[in-house]
């Protein structure tokens, strides 16, 4: 188990307050776990007020010990209600603030009212993009991480090699993948920042199970177990000839990686085999196009066109019906951060510094998916991907 160390959180937290300043907001009280760990190296629960400059305070709850012994931040107090707030902002003289940043995007209604009963005076805005645009760009130290989790998800991928075999369920082929990043440190749980947007380690399925749609905003969706988490690893039975899907991301210390590998019990047919090596080669445009300065959205349209040029518009990134309109995302200690590479975002470049998974994938009902993901970090000296196992379709006898 690794601490973030004092001088990441310092730099984040100066990096947020330069947002702030070009934002003119006085200060960002930050609540949500992932943005938790991110500026403070800890979940224990509180708010964490940064102002637009000065030290930030992080006022604890639930623990207020543990958090004194995670954190590297220099003031980290026990606090009891939101009421306190601002007597302890007067204690360290800090002027009662005018204009506030809340994480809006997933802050519930009843505590945006409760900070609006604390500053009744005070204008309140999303500072959910400015956070964003501050996670988005990766430390070494962070890529460290992600380097670790690259190297965790390629011993599930090794490990899926020995145990796919004809008659398995999908459950019982994602259990023991389950188990094996577990007892490699993922941490059993994999963030997602959208609403309602569960997400467990991975979506395992196989043949007609990976062509079946589901809520989530994922090109994949599968059955699962039952209706009250309908998608991922269900009890269908793997047979020969169809794509056994593995799309797994894996954790360490708090950062994720996303990897996506397809198996089959003997050669698959040809339209899965081509429909395979044609994602393959959108990968590959992405990888000679991904620069910095070229805008998300740009990227996006480049390798669509790509794809529907191919004959893969009703298929391309879901079900007819179904598709989603992304291909790419960013990820780090959630797995929908910036950049997005997705239709519309035409205004937002690529920068040095970050990290996003790409994964072209098609989708033909009744008979399986395929396609591939891999992760990429964008670094002074070109697109780099973190990612290693083979991309070659695993073919097992």
């Amino acid at each position: 188990m690794r601490l973030t160390p004092a001088i990441e959180l310092e730099y984040r937290c100066k990096k947020l307050q330069e947002e702030m300043i070009t934002d003119s907001l006085d200060a960002v009280i930050i609540v949500q776990n992932a943005d938790l760990f991110y500026f403070t190296g800890t979940v224990q629960r509180g708010n964490l007020y940064v102002p637009a400059s000065g030290q930030p305070l992080f006022m604890v709850r639930k623990d207020a010990g543990r958090a004194r012994m995670e954190s590297g931040l220099k003031e980290v107090m026990p606090f009891n209600s939101m009421k306190d707030i601002p007597d302890i902002l007067i204690r360290y003289g800090y002027a009662e603030p005018k204009r506030i940043g809340l994480e809006l995007d997933i802050l519930p209604v009843n505590f945006y009212e409760r900070y609006r009963a604390i500053y009744p005076n005070a204008d309140f805005s999303d500072a959910t993009p400015l956070i964003r645009k501050v996670r988005m760009i990766k430390s070494h130290y962070e890529i460290h991480l992600m380097q670790d989790a690259a190297d965790q998800v390629d011993r599930v991928y090794n490990r899926a090699g020995e145990i796919i075999r004809v008659g398995m369920t999908d459950l019982e082929v994602a259990a023991d993948l389950e188990f094996t990043a577990r007892k490699d440190g993922h941490q059993g749980f994999v963030r997602m920042r959208g609403f309602n947007s569960e997400l467990f380690y991975a979506q395992i399925f196989s043949g007609t199970d990976s062509a079946v749609p589901a809520y989530s905003d994922t090109p994949l969706g599968g059955m699962g177990l039952n209706p009250s988490f309908g998608q991922g690893a269900g009890l269908k039975r793997i047979e020969p000839h169809e794509p056994v899907i593995i799309d797994f991301a894996g954790c360490v210390d708090g950062y994720l990686i996303d990897q996506t590998r397809v198996f089959s019990v003997g050669e698959p047919s040809d339209r899965l085999r081509r429909g395979y090596d044609d994602m393959l080669k959108i990968q590959e445009l992405m990888m000679s196009r991904a620069d910095v300065g070229m805008s998300w959205g740009a990227l996006y349209d480049t390798c669509f066109k790509c794809a529907v040029e191919m004959g893969y518009a009703d298929s391309f990134m879901g079900a007819k019906g179904a598709q989603v309109s992304f291909i790419g995302h960013g990820l780090g200690v959630e797995i929908d951060e910036y950049p997005f590479i997705a239709r519309g975002f035409n205004n937002m470049t690529l920068q040095v510094g970050m990290v996003f998974a790409f994964e072209p994938k098609v989708v033909f009902p009744g008979e399986g998916a395929v396609g591939i993901e891999n992760t990429f970090y964008l670094s002074n000296e070109g697109l780099k991907r973190l990612t290693h196992s083979s991309d070659d379709m695993i073919i097992l006898s």
